[in-house]
């Protein structure tokens, strides 16, 4: 039975039924800025998602360069407050954010110092006062035309243009905080993916300024080996051969312990490595898997007696578990110390043989691995050999053709085709 309204007596005024304004979708406004037209949406989301009776709050992000920018965040928000998660009601500035950020990860630390670095010259100096969300994809364009003209922040380049290859780290790790950001509900796009506007460095770019691998022939290599053996009658002999032959990391050679080296199946594990923020302990590998090398008898020999020296120094220095090329007390060794050692030496040697060039400690791994290839190995066994996650490093890294390697092929295709 429908339900009867009693009609208002005479004089009585007549009382309107109040309507419930609805919650529509969302809405884009157009607002003018000193940079031009900006766009800006709101919706209405619940004050906690935990406890929807303490009712709703409008939210509202703008800064962006278009209606679809703008409509692309609002369907992200529409799309977070359908699955109930949780809005930031303040957003912080991106200096606050990225220090919190970065605090939180948990990788090796040199990665992290690295980040730290990133952080300190090229995002909290120009976009730390920007809050998270009115972060857009042209401020981070112009930033990073503005990193390629003087972005250098060095006491010797500052000012300079900065490489292709560093603005394409700055790149990565800024969008890796504007990820977590969205994870933490303070935005809803990452402005760092808008590739029609941002024009980070590809990868074409970084490479063609990657400065070229300097290394050794291996008649370059022998020459300083016998000099540094017989004429120098350096200590560190072992260490210099240890890296050329094995292409081991110079903090992997330092961790190494007697244990290690198997001279019977003439191989050595490779478990560890110097902690280059804290030499004074180990880590894992760069990769965190450790890899068993086959090394020359020669190379053996020289740790053969390398160990006797050792043995003569101190037993201990000598026992399973010490550390191979432990200072006189046992410690671990500085890396950067030994990279000091070897540019001492290089520089007596280039000053004795015109043949030698200067090349780094890490030269000398380069050389190895360039002097396989030289050889016709395979390139998978010389990523074994280095210790590299994948072989597509190694070809990225090695993908210049030396002359010997040209030569080579181009034998052996002659050869193949015979007299055509």
């Amino acid at each position: 039975m429908p339900v009867q309204i009693k009609p208002p007596e005479d004089g009585e005024p007549v009382k309107r039924q109040r309507r419930s304004r609805s919650r529509q979708p969302g809405s884009i406004q157009e607002y003018p800025t000193r940079e031009g037209k900006r766009w800006r949406f709101q919706i209405y989301v619940p004050k906690d998602p935990e406890y929807p009776e303490l009712g709703s709050r409008r939210l509202t992000r703008s800064g962006f360069t278009s209606t679809d920018e703008a409509n692309d965040a609002l369907q992200e928000a529409l799309k977070q407050r359908k699955q109930n998660e949780k809005f930031g009601s303040k957003v912080p500035l991106i200096s606050v954010y990225a220090d919190e950020w970065v605090e939180g990860l948990k990788l090796a630390d040199s990665t992290i110092k690295g980040y730290k670095k990133i952080i300190r010259n090229h995002i909290r100096p120009q976009l730390g006062d920007i809050r998270l969300d009115q972060l857009t994809a042209t401020r981070i364009a112009r930033h990073y035309r503005d990193l390629e003209q003087h972005g250098r922040a060095d006491k010797l380049g500052k000012g300079k243009p900065l490489s292709a290859n560093t603005v394409n780290k700055v790149h990565v790790l800024l969008s890796s905080i504007m990820d977590a950001a969205i994870d933490d509900g303070h935005v809803t796009v990452n402005p760092t993916k808008k590739k029609r506007t941002v024009k980070a460095p590809t990868t074409s770019e970084v490479r063609a300024q990657k400065p070229e691998i300097v290394t050794w022939t291996g008649e370059q290599l022998s020459t300083f080996l016998a000099w540094d053996r017989d004429e120098r009658k350096d200590e560190l002999f072992p260490l210099w051969r240890l890296i050329a032959y094995s292409g081991m990391r110079r903090s992997e050679a330092l961790a190494l312990k007697w244990s290690d080296i198997n001279a019977k199946t003439m191989r050595i594990s490779i478990r560890r490595a110097v902690n280059t923020e804290d030499w004074t302990q180990t880590k894992t590998t760069k990769t965190g898997n450790a890899r068993v090398l086959d090394i020359d008898a020669e190379t053996l020999k020289a740790l053969a007696a390398y160990k006797v020296a050792r043995a003569e120094l101190s037993f201990d220095l000598a026992k399973a578990d010490a550390y191979v090329f432990a200072d006189d007390e046992g410690n671990l060794r500085s890396p950067d110390a030994m990279t000091s050692r070897w540019d001492r030496r290089l520089k007596w040697a280039t000053a004795k043989f015109d043949s030698l060039n200067r090349v780094t400690l890490k030269g000398l791994r380069h050389t190895h691995a360039t002097l396989l290839l030289e050889l016709g190995e395979h390139p998978k066994v010389v990523q074994e050999r280095l210790g590299h996650s994948t072989i597509t490093t190694t070809m990225n890294i090695y993908s210049h053709v030396t002359p010997t390697m040209q030569r080579s092929a181009v034998d052996r295709f002659a050869a193949h085709l015979g007299d055509a």
